[in-house]
């Protein structure tokens, strides 16, 4: 026997007897009121202030705040589509109170009116979750992530390029001279040499006129005029154009022209998976429980000249200085461990081939390495393992690109003629000569005893899953794998806002 079916009922122009709010169709525990309570208590005059009075109002920044934080919060990063949410979801609308900025006006508040103030903003809602006890900034876990920039992937200016080509400009140069030399050769004047040293615009210029006067009323080769009048006409501007090029480079390799401020890296996770340079920025992180607790932006590719920086602006922002610090092999350096050191902030911290030595620990070391040399303190002498000494010739000291001051002392074996076992020890053609940095061996020495023991074992093992899941959430659940502003600056408020969404999400699920 069939059963009649029944439909709920369904009038599209059915009244209500009174107009529905939209706070009651907001699910009380939905993270939208995470967002909307957490902003309500920050503190954000120093934003209010930057805008100037007169003219027409403007849209409270408190509530740009909200809407750009949520929109991040739910993978929204186009500006376009943060206006199109504010007309169609129920969640955006309430957020808002119904006021509705267009893209403009958003983009505006992003990536102007949040300069400068954004970090300060994060800061507050990382201590409000410290008061919430799901966060402390005692034990920190850092590691970094590269991010493409907002900019053309193929329009790109190299620091070596430049040299190259300044050099190539050199080498004309003294070519134009030996022919002018060769000119005058059966003549008792000769022209005074011109300083190729010095290859900057006025100087190019200036040889390239002196090249011209010294062959007036000669008979020249035309390949020699066509040159001379090419080299007039485009090599000053281009050495301008270079010079220009290596203030906006600094100390960078490589930067976009659509993006000057972004730097070409190598990304693990680029479009055609060939591990290719893309413009982009070095994300440091530094998070506890996987809430981010700091974030820097860096324009080098090696994570270990980022972290002195990145520390030095938790310490600003927080006033309080890390008991620990956990980070990977990228960041075990001389400078940084005395760094952290100097702050008494305890450094879990590995060094390069700290997994390969634990590895080879049943392995018998290699007895001509120097840290298998006997060294007799007493009297700073080494000895082979043949068992000649190796004498203390000095010490000097060398600069790292950061510009931090190491110390290194060589010791030198007096005769390695005729020593059996020289092609094992060394392929130098004079007396083996070997370097000891004393600083940087105490300090992987004191890195050493606290990673491999059980709190450094901990350690280790948390950074994986604290630090680098973070990075996971964000470049596949929340689908943020390029930047949507340009300018380092920009970008820094961006990543913000991502950091900031990040950790409302995750307290919101953990409520």
């Amino acid at each position: 026997m069939s059963k009649k079916v029944v439909f709920k009922t369904y009038h599209q122009d059915q009244l209500s007897l009174l107009p529905p709010s939209y706070d009651d169709l907001v699910p009380v525990n939905h993270p939208v009121r995470v967002v909307n309570t957490i902003i309500d208590h920050l503190d954000i005059t120093a934003l209010e202030e930057s805008y100037k009075g007169g003219g027409t109002s403007s849209y409270h920044p408190r509530m740009l705040l909200k809407v750009i934080v949520y929109a991040y919060l739910r993978n929204l990063y186009s500006s376009r589509k943060i206006e199109q949410a504010l007309s169609e979801n129920i969640h955006f609308m309430w957020l808002s109170g119904q006021n509705a900025p267009d893209h403009n006006t958003i983009n505006d508040f992003r990536g102007n009116r949040l300069k400068g103030h954004l970090k300060k903003i994060f800061n507050q809602v990382v201590l409000l979750l410290v008061g919430q006890g799901v966060v402390n900034l005692k034990d920190l876990y850092v590691d970094g992530t590269k991010i493409e920039a907002n900019a053309n992937r193929y329009t790109f200016v190299w620091g070596k390029s430049i040299k190259t080509n300044k050099a190539w400009v050199q080498k004309q140069l003294k070519e134009l001279w030996s022919y002018v030399e060769k000119v005058y050769k059966d003549e008792q004047h000769i022209p005074n040499t011109p300083n190729f040293e010095a290859i900057d615009a006025e100087q190019v210029e200036a040889t390239i006129n002196k090249i011209n006067d010294a062959l007036q009323g000669k008979e020249v080769d035309k390949k020699i005029k066509q040159k001379l009048n090419y080299a007039k006409k485009n090599w000053p501007n281009n050495l301008k154009k270079y010079d220009r090029q290596e203030a906006i480079l600094k100390n960078r390799n490589s930067y976009s022209k659509t993006d000057p401020d972004a730097t070409f890296m190598r990304m693990k996770d680029d479009h055609m998976q060939n591990g290719q340079l893309r413009p982009g920025y070095n994300l440091q992180a530094s998070t506890n429980n996987q809430y981010i607790t700091n974030y820097t932006l860096g324009q080098t590719t090696a994570d270990t000249t980022l972290l002195k920086d990145h520390m030095e602006g938790h310490i600003e922002s927080y006033n309080e200085t890390p008991e620990s610090k956990t980070a990977d092999a990228g960041y075990g350096s001389e400078e940084n461990y005395s760094d952290l050191e100097s702050k008494t902030i305890d450094a879990f911290v590995k060094y390069s081939y700290f997994h390969k030595e634990q590895k080879q620990s049943n392995k018998v070391p290699d007895p001509f390495h120097p840290d298998q040399l006997y060294h007799n303190k007493d009297t700073d002498t080494y000895y082979c393992p043949m068992g000649q000494a190796m004498t203390n010739i000095g010490s000097y000291k060398k600069q790292t690109k950061t510009g931090f001051e190491q110390t290194l002392t060589r010791y030198q074996a007096q005769n390695c003629n005729g020593c059996p076992l020289r092609g094992l020890c060394h392929k130098s053609k004079n007396n083996r000569i070997i370097e000891r940095n004393y600083n940087l061996i105490r300090l992987k020495s004191k890195a050493k005893t606290k990673l491999i023991s059980e709190q450094g074992i901990e350690k280790r093992k948390q950074r994986c899953w604290d630090v680098e899941a973070v990075f996971g959430n964000i470049k596949q659940n929340m689908n943020f794998k390029r930047f949507m502003l340009r300018g380092i600056d920009k970008a820094n408020v961006e990543i913000g806002l991502i950091a900031m969404a990040h950790n409302l999400k995750k307290f919101s699920l953990a409520m």
